[in-house]
C-alpha cells in the first residue's frame, strides 16, 4: 500500500509554473488542488504519485492549447492535501480546501490520488451550500458498491457516497461492475451509457436528460480511457475511450450545462515513461481550455 506523502517533504510545484506566475486564489480562474491519497487501491498502486507527476509534467506544456490560452484566466496551485491522516480526516481536509476554492470564486481542478478523493470534493460543494448540481463520470468502473472490503470510503464506493448524498449521477464508459452495482443503478435511476455502446459506435456527443441538473461537476477516472492510451493506472480495463472521444464527450457535456469543476483521478505514473505524465497534464489543460471556451470560467482582472 502506498501512503499519501507529507506535502512538507518537497518544494511546492506550480501547475504550468515554467510559463506563468502563480495567481492569487481570489484572482484565479482555476485552482489546482493536489490530493495524493491512496489507501484502498485493490490492484496496482501508485496513484499517490499522480498529482506531483502531473504538476511536474505541466512545465512542458505550451500556454496555447491549440484553440485558446486558459492560463490567461489565472491558475492557482493550492497546497497539497496532507494525506497522512485517518480516512475521515483526509475527506474533511479535501472538503475544506474545495469549499475554500469555491468561496474564493475559482473553479476547482482536483488531481488524485485514488477515486475516493472525489467524495471529499463533492462534500466540499455540499458544505459550501452548493446542492443543485449533478456529477458526470467517465470511468471503467461503476464505483457504486456500498462498501468494498468493509470500507465505505473505498475507491470502489465513491459514487455510492455521491448518490447517497442526493447528487444525481450520469456514468460514461463503464465496463466493469458487479450485480450489486447493477441493482443500485436501477434503484437510484442512475443514467448511463456504457463503453460497449460508446466505443464501438464511436459516440462523440451525448444529450443529458432534460431533468439532469443545470450545473455539473465532471469526474474523470483515467482508467475510463483505454489502456492503449493510458496504461498508467491501477486497474486498467480494455475497451475504453480514446483521447479525442474523451475530450469530445467532456466538451458536449459542458456545452449543455454549467461546469462548476472537474477532477482527474487514478493516474499512476510508470517510472521511465514520462509520455503518460505529460499526456495526463495536457488532458487537464485541454479541459481547462474547453471550460474557458464554454464560458464556464471568466477572467477576474
Amino acid at each position: 500500500m502506498v501512503q499519501g506523502r507529507n506535502p512538507a517533504q518537497k518544494e511546492k510545484v506550480i501547475f504550468l509554473g515554467s510559463e506563468i506566475e502563480q495567481a492569487p486564489l481570489n484572482q484565479a480562474g482555476f485552482a489546482v488542488l493536489p490530493v495524493p491519497y491512496e489507501k484502498s487501491v485493490s490492484y496496482g498502486g501508485g496513484t499517490a504519485l499522480g498529482p506531483d507527476s502531473i504538476l511536474e509534467a505541466s512545465h512542458q506544456l505550451e500556454t496555447w492549447d491549440g484553440k485558446s490560452s486558459p492560463s490567461e484566466l489565472g491558475i492557482h496551485t493550492c497546497d497539497t492535501i496532507n494525506c497522512n491522516q485517518d480516512d475521515e480526516a483526509v475527506i474533511e481536509s479535501i472538503a475544506s480546501a474545495t469549499a475554500k476554492i469555491l468561496m474564493a470564486g475559482s473553479m476547482p481542478v482536483v488531481l488524485g490520488g485514488e477515486h475516493t478523493v472525489t467524495w471529499g470534493v463533492i462534500k466540499g460543494y455540499l458544505d459550501a451550500g452548493i446542492t443543485d448540481f449533478g456529477v458526470v463520470q467517465i470511468d471503467a468502473h461503476a464505483d457504486l458498491r456500498d462498501a468494498y472490503e468493509d470500507n465505505p470510503l473505498s475507491h470502489a464506493s465513491v459514487m455510492k457516497r455521491v448518490v447517497d448524498a442526493g447528487v444525481p449521477l450520469f456514468q460514461l464508459g463503464i465496463r466493469a461492475y458487479c450485480d450489486e452495482e447493477r441493482e443500485i443503478r436501477a434503484q437510484e435511476g442512475i443514467h448511463f451509457i456504457d463503453a460497449d455502446d460508446l466505443v464501438p459506435q464511436n459516440i462523440q456527443h451525448i444529450d443529458l436528460p432534460e431533468d439532469f441538473p443545470k450545473k455539473v461537476f465532471f469526474t474523470l477516472d483515467i482508467d475510463g480511457m483505454d489502456p492503449s492510451v493510458f496504461p498508467s493506472t491501477g486497474t486498467p480495463v480494455p475497451g475504453g475511450l480514446g483521447w479525442y472521444q474523451t475530450l469530445n464527450l467532456f466538451d458536449s457535456v459542458i456545452k449543455q450545462r454549467q461546469l462548476i469543476g472537474f477532477d482527474l483521478m487514478e493516474f499512476a505514473p510508470i517510472e521511465g515513461f514520462h509520455a503518460y505524465d505529460f499526456a495526463a497534464s495536457l488532458l487537464v489543460y485541454k479541459m481547462m481550455g474547453m471550460a474557458q471556451r464554454a464560458g464556464a470560467v471568466e477572467a477576474k482582472n
